[in-house]
């Protein structure tokens, strides 16, 4: 993983569904975890996710909150 990745991840707006239109990196925890159990979707989105999952099920979120873009 690059660093140019995790800030595109984190600044990525989630397209569909519940939290649509929310950055990545403010999507609820829980809400991660169900994708983990289900499956993230294909492509870069999935990917994206799954890094984020990661970023808060190991207690990042606040660290990268500051790199979050209007």
């Amino acid at each position: 993983m690059n660093q140019q990745a995790l800030l595109d991840a984190i600044n990525t707006t989630m397209p569909f569904g519940k939290y649509a239109g929310r950055k990545l990196l403010l999507l609820p925890e829980p809400y991660l975890v169900w994708f983990n159990g289900k499956g993230f979707p294909n492509g870069k989105l999935g990917q994206q996710l799954a890094l984020i999952h990661e970023v808060k099920v190991n207690g990042l979120e606040s660290m990268l909150m500051p790199l979050l873009k209007d």
